[in-house]
């Protein structure tokens, strides 16, 4: 029988695997726009906030770093998805919106996202979901220090 950290390593492991094959899943449902996964879950980090975002929060929320949110969101922010609000709390930490056309493909395909979701969710049960919406909840925290 395996031992606790040789199973939570095995764990480590699929999850990069179901990382990767949620990333090109993505790739697939975002093409048709032009855009990556990289760049949707910008989008998502944004849209799904309650307040407006600095590109240093939007990494913090997407678990990457400053740096990598920023070369998407110049990008970004070149082909007219995002935009720059001024933040009252800080000169050079910028706010990050949607355009309108941000705003309207992001829509699509949060649509497209829940339709696929859906499919994909009935191939568990809900108690598998559960328990598993839960224990990685239970990561997210521990890592979250």
């Amino acid at each position: 029988m395996d031992s606790d950290g040789a199973v939570f390593t095995k764990i480590v492991l699929a999850i990069f695997k179901v990382s990767g094959a949620l990333n090109l899943e993505g790739d697939r449902m975002s093409e048709e726009f032009g855009l990556s996964s990289a760049r949707w879950k910008i989008m998502g980090a944004i849209e799904k906030s309650d307040v407006l975002l600095t590109v240093p929060e939007i990494g913090r929320a997407m678990g990457q770093s400053r740096q990598a949110s920023q070369r998407i969101v110049d990008v970004m922010a070149k082909d007219g998805l995002v935009k720059f609000i001024d933040n009252p709390n800080h000169k050079r930490a910028k706010h990050i919106a949607l355009t309108v056309e941000g705003k309207r493909i992001y829509d699509l395909l949060d649509h497209r996202q829940a339709l696929w979701a859906t499919e994909v969710a009935t191939k568990l049960t809900r108690d598998e979901l559960d328990i598993t919406y839960n224990t990685i909840q239970k990561m997210v925290k521990y890592f979250d220090k």
